[in-house]
């Protein structure tokens, strides 16, 4: 098995915030697989958190938990474009602090 050229990227954001976030990470040049651009995958879960005394929540109130209805978005990224296209992530997600994985995938021979 071989290193990839592609990262998967996965956040949690609220459902009124999903095309923005999609269209920040594909028009930075994710969700291409082969001929196919905007793949991606998406569920709902709940999120929870607690602000901290110092936050300013976009939603919620500083000290007290909240849950709240979030989609879980997954796509793939070029390994040259990770770092932009996290950055495109953040500045379209309307959380002060955006909950985000990156993992390296691996190339498996068919």
């Amino acid at each position: 098995m071989a290193a990839s050229q592609l990262h998967k990227l996965v956040w949690f954001v609220p459902e009124d915030a999903l095309e923005a976030t999609r269209d920040a990470v594909f028009a930075a040049g994710a969700g291409r697989i082969g001929d196919y651009e905007r793949c991606s995958w998406y569920a709902a879960g709940t999120g929870t958190f607690v602000p901290r005394e110092g936050a300013d929540p976009a939603i919620g109130e500083v000290g007290r938990e909240e849950r709240l209805p979030e989609l879980r978005v997954a796509t793939v990224v070029p390994v040259e474009r990770a770092r932009e296209i996290v950055r495109a992530l953040v500045a379209a997600h309307p959380y002060e602090e955006v909950a985000y994985e990156l993992y390296p995938l691996v190339d498996v021979e068919p």
